[in-house]
């Protein structure tokens, strides 16, 4: 009998935890593994000895798991080195062996696919017999060979339903206003796109939808913006918070220069204040901005069913693909006719670090989503999940 051992990493979403009920569930059904331990904070943490025994936690307690949001275990952005003769990869192998490590689950996005790619590529190396699996996990919905990722719908669900109740807000007065969503997404547009299906008709709020992919002209964005005040007084844009102009450089950075982390991204925010107050300066209207910020992938309230349901299984394919003996693997989403998943281990070095971006063929003159897009989406946000509440609040399962 061998031990598995699980880690989640980068930015949360609301359904991760259902990932790791997945991986919980079904390690329970195998004999072949003993004992379910976690990676407290990642690799980082585990680095540390920090970790915890999964193995008793209750059917009860895995039933508020699931739809609790953010990263039970807690999460990291730490990048392993490059060189496999750093000691931070004997140091990492001798604590799988010391806890009869049999498997190891990474649950997280593309540079959390570049960890479960290294420590694979490493333990070929030494000839070790643990097996590395990627569960995808991203509410950008950017990792390669998989038709979504788990934490996109209900990121997506939220933003859609967050801007039709913000448009109905800023229409309520009979004078000229503008407002300004700003919505998370670096280099993909999937989540700002999602904003399109506030719409109940074509041509209703958001009216204006920028992304990453196209690039953003502050000059073609105040033409667009006159040309839809001659025709409504109350005008909603969407921005992602990644949009860029010809020269690459950030509309954030326009204020001031953004840092970057770890991973040399650069930290985004501030688009949507920035156009607010150019906005402000060359029309003279009303206008405001939004920064729906972390909220769009912690948010439990509006979680789709089709999602968490997802979340679940792609947790519980990567135990049974471990125990297959695959290895330097993710576990990607097939969709086919009727909206039906199946669920495929892909080689993660065709994953980590690439990016899957928003199809330029469904982006129309730079400023909105075509309907194609819609038939795409629309399985992905569907279905309510009941949630348990407590004195008024939504309860969730906090590790002590």
């Amino acid at each position: 009998m061998k031990n598995i051992l699980i880690g989640q990493s980068g930015g949360p979403t609301s359904v991760i935890n259902a990932s790791l009920v997945g991986v919980i569930s079904e390690s329970k059904k195998h004999n072949e593994i003993d004992k379910i331990y976690g990676m407290i904070n990642g690799i980082e943490g585990f680095l540390k000895d920090k970790f915890i025994d999964l193995t008793s936690i209750s059917d009860k307690e895995l039933e508020l798991l699931k739809t609790t949001p953010a990263a039970y275990l807690g999460s990291c952005r730490f990048k392993l080195p490059k060189e496999f003769e750093d000691e931070i990869y004997k140091n990492l192998f001798e604590k799988f062996n010391k806890l009869n490590i049999g498997y190891v689950l990474y649950n997280g996005g593309n540079d959390s696919m570049d960890t479960v790619d290294k420590l694979s590529k490493y333990a070929k190396t030494i000839n070790s017999d643990i097996k590395f699996v990627g569960i995808p996990k991203t509410i950008d919905n950017d990792l390669m060979g998989t038709d979504h990722t788990p934490g996109f719908g209900s990121a997506a669900k939220f933003v859609a339903n967050i801007v039709k109740d913000i448009t109905l807000d800023a229409e309520v007065y009979d004078k000229q206003s503008v407002t300004i969503i700003e919505i998370m997404g670096r280099n993909a547009g999937w989540l700002t796109a999602a904003s399109v299906v506030a719409r109940a008709n074509k041509i209703d709020n958001p009216v204006l939808i920028y992304l990453p992919e196209s690039i953003f002209s502050v000059d073609k964005f105040f033409t667009d913006l006159k040309l839809a005040l001659e025709k409504r007084k109350n005008i909603v844009v969407c921005v992602s918070e990644g949009i860029k102009d010809k020269d690459g450089k950030l509309i954030c950075e326009y204020n001031s220069e953004a840092g970057v982390d770890i991973f040399g991204h650069k930290n985004l925010a501030g688009c949507g204040k920035y156009l607010e107050n150019q906005v402000r300066e060359k029309l003279g209207v009303k206008v405001r901005s939004v920064e729906l910020n972390v909220v769009q992938r912690c948010d439990s309230s509006l979680i789709s069913k089709t999602d968490l349901e997802e979340a679940f299984s792609v947790g519980s394919e990567a135990v049974k693909s471990a125990l297959n003996g695959e290895t330097a693997k993710m576990i990607c989403m097939i969709r086919e006719s009727d909206y039906k998943i199946q669920y495929k281990p892909t080689d993660v070095s065709e994953i980590s670090n690439k990016e899957k971006t928003f199809p330029k063929e469904w982006i129309i003159n730079d400023n909105d989503i075509a309907d194609n897009f819609l038939g795409y989406i629309l399985p992905l946000i569907s279905g309510e999940v009941s949630l348990t509440y407590e004195n008024g609040m939504i309860k969730y399962l906090i590790r002590s």
